[in-house]
């Protein structure tokens, strides 16, 4: 039976599932320049959205050894860095984006397939991740640990793979950024 905390924050988890994965995918598609705004591009914004996907990657990793260990504050504080993180890398990715022309890959042969791979099931993972970190932060939040292990068996390796395939689609485009 969930508790009133959860109630409560199940209509801002639909929300937030919902208008985070809409509202990246409309600024996405809105380059500043192009509608004649005189802004800089951020091209310098990939490489530190790419480490913060790393670290992102690191205090998962950190958060899991805590909590295997009984440090369930460190855990906790751990997991709030990790979603700190993750809202400072989507700030930064759509920045990006809106001041600066999309790169395309310039890979060939089976190269370009795998990149295509690791980067259509990124996008997609983090999409899907997004109501996972929240129902988890809720249920321990609400004290349910039993929910919140649950949810967390599968919310953390679908995010660790969100996380680690961030570096990795940086690492196979950062050669074709035009600078």
């Amino acid at each position: 039976m969930e508790n009133t905390l959860e109630q409560k924050y199940n209509k801002w988890i639909v929300v937030l599932s919902v208008a985070i994965p809409l509202v990246v995918a409309l600024l996405f598609g809105v380059n500043l320049r192009k509608l004649g705004y005189d802004v800089q591009p951020l091209g310098f914004l990939p490489p530190i959205y790419a480490t913060i996907n790393g670290i992102t990657a690191v205090v998962l990793l950190t958060a899991v050894w805590a909590i295997k260990n009984g440090k369930r504050k460190l855990h906790e504080n751990l997991m709030k860095f990790a979603i700190v993180l993750s809202v400072l890398f989507l700030a930064m990715y759509v920045a990006y984006h809106m001041t600066s022309d999309s790169t395309k890959f310039g890979g060939e042969g089976a190269i370009k397939y795998i990149y295509y791979f690791i980067l259509i099931t990124h996008i997609l993972l983090s999409i899907i991740i997004i109501p996972f970190v929240l129902i988890t932060y809720v249920k321990a939040l609400a004290q349910r640990f039993d929910k919140h292990k649950k949810i967390a068996k599968i919310a953390f390796p679908m995010w660790l793979y969100v996380a680690v395939t961030g570096v990795v689609v940086y690492l196979m485009i950062s050669p074709y950024y035009v600078h």
